[in-house]
């Protein structure tokens, strides 16, 4: 054991490119690593039962609420794989990802912590162990998770992604820049999906709208690898009128999705449940990347983000530690 140091964890967060929902039904999904909205561990030496510092909770892990009941899973069964006793340590979590908007909060979270002790005990972190970690603290929130969240937001890649086959990295050669909205209205991902479900059983042009937006995503990927932006911004386009008439939007998410065609966005749509959370929309640089997040703002977006596609893989640490 290192004495005196501090282990370091960082994950980034993650956004749905294209295909929530059709996901659920067997289509494809392209998830994205956003690594300049990400969460920050740090493990450090601290004698006496094991404590714990996050935005909502500060002390003994073991005596933390539900609120943190996620955190008090995972970080025993790490410590279980290290073979290393729930003491001695004080682990501090700091996340910029907001919770409830499609991002991948809670996946994020516990990926830097799981690096950051790993990293404390300087110990290898094979990335299979990785992700089954994960899974013990994403089993807790979602019950049964697809396993996308923790595999995109720990990755430097793009991830093409279908229920029961797996998931294939796309490297793509894609310039230009996401700018992400936050609408303020936190995301109904179990709601949109269940009122989703019951309008399918009762009419066979939205299980087509389904089967379209499977077709969309794998025109995604091909445009992805081909660089062809403008290619990708009119399928982006057409993904969200799609999730709109599915009925999963958000009338917010539909105004700031308005605001950034009229922009000039390549094209833009709502990511993740739906019913309320982010949007994204696709433009050539940062100049007009930083343009339209400000008329995002304008137009009543709570937050707004910039990720550089920059033509190459996502660097996962980049820009994360200051």
């Amino acid at each position: 054991m290192r004495d005196h140091e501090t282990g370091i964890g960082v994950s980034s967060s993650k956004i749905i490119l294209i295909g929530e929902h059709s996901v659920v039904y067997g289509k494809p999904a392209i998830a994205l690593p956003v690594p300049v909205v990400h969460a920050v561990t740090k493990t450090t030496r601290c004698l006496g039962l094991l404590r714990l510092q996050c935005s909502f909770y500060n002390g003994i892990l073991r005596d933390g609420t539900d609120q943190i009941a996620g955190l008090r899973t995972i970080i025993p069964a790490v410590l279980h794989v290290l073979k290393r006793p729930e003491k001695d340590i004080s682990i501090t979590i700091n996340s910029t990802i907001p919770a409830a908007r499609g991002m991948g909060s809670s996946a994020a979270v516990a990926i830097s912590v799981v690096r950051s002790l790993f990293n404390y005990f300087d110990t290898p972190l094979e990335r299979n162990v990785l992700l089954n970690l994960v899974g013990v603290s994403e089993n807790y929130f979602h019950g049964n998770p697809s396993g996308l969240d923790a595999a995109a937001a720990s990755s430097n890649h793009p991830i093409f992604f279908r229920k029961g086959k797996g998931m294939e990295w796309i490297h793509h050669k894609l310039r230009g820049c996401l700018v992400i909205a936050d609408s303020g209205i936190k995301g109904q991902t179990k709601r949109a999906v269940t009122a989703l479900k019951q309008r399918l059983m009762q009419s066979a042009p939205l299980q087509r709208k389904i089967n379209q937006l499977g077709v969309l995503t794998s025109n995604a990927r091909e445009a992805l690898e081909a660089a062809e932006e403008e290619v990708l911004g009119s399928i982006l386009l057409e993904a969200h009128r799609l999730l709109q008439e599915l009925g999963v939007s958000h009338p917010s998410l539909d105004h700031l999705v308005a605001v950034a065609m009229n922009d000039g966005a390549l094209g833009a749509k709502m990511t993740g449940g739906g019913c309320g959370g982010c949007m994204i929309a696709l433009v050539k640089d940062v100049r007009k990347a930083h343009d339209l997040a400000k008329k995002l703002m304008g137009a009543g977006a709570s937050k707004t983000w910039i990720q550089p596609l920059q033509g190459r893989d996502f660097p996962v640490n980049a820009g994360l530690l200051h």
